[in-house]
């Protein structure tokens, strides 16, 4: 019997047993950016594994809002769950809303100072160790830097400082390799090669580190201003008995998602505001002006964030060029219909929020990096989708947000940072969601002197 959903348009350029894997692999961006072209339907072959890829905003409306039919699932999400398990970004639709209530008082607004004084420790660390005319790599730093934030708002004091490098270079490892992991076929994953062993190898001792630390807070009571503590201390009152807390395998499977999801979402964004920041000169003029004018001394606090109306519109602006989510992929859970195509329960579907986000008709000169188009402006949040939409939207979005902007504005107000190449960066699957080895040189600034030099006559 033939299946409908072949009657989808097929994406061009697909080999046999790869399908477009290849594609992915070398341009994923480039590839998925021709599909609107083609029509609001595609089908893609990743491998043997056909998915139907969403590329008109009504349509992933749909998707996204519809958590029941199109759950949470496919290849993106089958490679998460082999590190974060069951946690509240990989878990299907059945447990998601005991996650999500179980979670949801760690994210409250009320604490959200108290993580920021842990971002701006970890954000004093890693920048301000750089050097006058320092060589950088970017990506690098940026994971640094969020992988800090990550684990001292989780752990607070708990976390031994010397642990911290190795903690950051596990999780460099599995980013590194698991969007690689969801083109391949299984079977190649499974190959004993030095890539998947020390992807492996970093996912154990993630996992190993947060169980013992879960084990010592076992025994002890206090609430220590965390994340964790708050996720031990959660009650759910829709639950009853053993299941009204979570877990000790449920907690560290928040934990590991957290900080991975965390880390890597916001390193991306810092890394490709950076980047666009050092290609756009007069934006990065007036985002240290307006630093240099609303910043106390060079570092960005909690408190100055509704004074850094630039700073803000730089990141939503990054996040719509170059989401760190640039694709969810969802299974249908029972027999439905989409756009009057029939699609069969198991079938894998796709949004890719770059794709949406780059559409003519919804942003003018929608592949020009222009922060000004969100003055006076509030973005759209069926349109604008960096972190998903309905009841699967990131929990951690104001968390990430926060993050993104105290870290771009404390940069700004003690650095210059440019590229060391003109070249626009290539985007291949290994540089995403962002590019871990662009080359970038640091000068400290002088912002009495630069302000001094600009109001001087003539």
């Amino acid at each position: 019997m033939t299946n409908p959903i072949e009657s989808i348009p097929l994406a061009p350029d697909a080999v046999p047993l790869l399908g477009h894997g290849l594609r992915f692999l070398t341009d994923p961006i480039g590839f998925l950016s021709t599909l609107p072209h083609h029509g609001r339907l595609n089908r893609v072959q990743l491998g043997p594994l056909p998915v139907v890829v969403v590329c008109d905003p009504e349509l992933a409306r749909t998707v996204l809002l519809d958590d029941r039919t199109f759950d949470r699932g496919g290849p993106l999400y089958d490679r998460s769950r082999e590190v974060a398990g069951d946690g509240i970004g990989t878990c299907p639709h059945s447990r998601h809303r005991r996650q999500r209530r179980l979670s949801q008082p760690a994210f409250q607004p009320g604490r959200l100072p108290g993580y920021a004084e842990a971002m701006i420790d970890s954000i004093e660390d890693v920048v301000g160790s750089w050097q006058d005319g320092q060589r950088i790599l970017l990506g690098a730093e940026m994971s640094k830097l969020t992988v800090r934030v990550a684990v001292r708002t989780m752990f607070s004091s708990s976390f031994p400082e010397d642990s911290v490098q190795q903690v950051a270079d596990d999780f460099a490892t599995i980013a590194e390799n698991i969007f690689r992991r969801m083109v391949l076929p299984p079977v190649v994953n499974r190959l004993p090669t030095p890539a998947n062993r020390r992807y492996y190898q970093a996912r154990n001792r993630l996992r190993t580190v947060a169980a013992e630390l879960i084990e010592q807070r076992r025994t002890d009571n206090r609430d220590h201003g965390d994340l964790l503590s708050s996720l031990m201390r959660a009650r759910d009152p829709d639950s009853t008995g053993a299941q009204v807390a979570m877990n000790d395998e449920e907690l560290i499977d928040q934990v590991f998602t957290f900080l991975f999801a965390g880390a890597e979402t916001t390193a991306s964004t810092l890394t490709w505001a950076l980047y666009l920041l050092g290609r756009n000169p007069d934006m990065l003029q007036q985002v240290q002006h307006e630093v240099d004018t609303v910043l106390s001394d060079d570092t960005a606090r909690y408190q100055d964030l509704p004074n850094l109306p630039v700073v803000n519109r730089v990141v939503t602006e990054t996040l719509r060029l170059y989401p760190a989510g640039w694709l969810l992929t969802r299974v249908v859970s029972a027999d439905t219909t989409l756009d009057g195509i029939p699609l069969p329960a198991g079938t894998t579907v796709a949004v890719s929020p770059h794709v949406i986000h780059r559409r003519e008709e919804i942003y003018e000169r929608a592949g020009e990096f222009k922060p000004d188009r969100w003055i006076g402006a509030e973005p759209d949040r069926m349109l604008f989708i960096p972190f998903g939409a309905g009841a699967r939207r990131c929990i951690g979005d104001q968390f990430g947000l926060v993050e993104a902007s105290l870290a771009l504005a404390t940069i700004a107000a003690r650095w210059r940072v440019a590229p060391l190449s003109t070249r626009p960066v290539s985007v291949s699957l290994a540089h995403l969601p962002a590019p871990t080895k662009l080359g970038m040189r640091v000068w400290r600034r002088d912002p009495a002197a630069a302000e001094a030099a600009t109001s001087k006559p003539g």
